[in-house]
């Protein structure tokens, strides 16, 4: 099974800034999303961009972070800006099957079914 590649973690001062990348070897046509487990929680979702090109974002991370793409290499970048110590975490790219095109992203993690290994973000000063 294909397994993606996320790299651009490190460890920044709050209100810092980071950029993620993750090479997508089905996008566009897949949704790809980024997920991230702080210590002691639950994995929860903090980015997506769907098969066209919209994305979304949870409250928790509006306004702050920001999906892009470079088509040609089939790379997304998680543009994190105005970093939190909350924002701490490893953080997972995630993306669903080529087989089927998302408008709008998948609203449960189930549909996505391939992983990075995760990259460290740490936000602390």
């Amino acid at each position: 099974q294909v397994q993606l590649v996320e790299s651009g973690g490190g460890s920044v001062r709050p209100g810092g800034t980071l950029r993620l990348s993750c090479a997508v070897p089905s996008f566009p046509r897949a949704a790809v999303g980024w997920f991230r487990r702080s210590p002691g929680q639950a994995r929860e979702w903090v980015a997506c961009i769907d098969s066209f090109g919209g994305t979304d974002y949870p409250v928790s991370t509006r306004g702050r972070f920001t999906f892009s793409k470079e088509n040609a290499n089939n790379i997304l970048y998680l543009q994190m800006n105005s970093l939190k110590p909350e924002d701490t975490g490893i953080y997972y790219c995630a993306a669903t099957s080529p087989s089927k095109s998302w408008a709008g992203c998948p609203a449960e993690d189930k549909h996505y079914i391939t992983w990075g290994q995760g990259t460290q973000v740490t936000v602390s000063s």
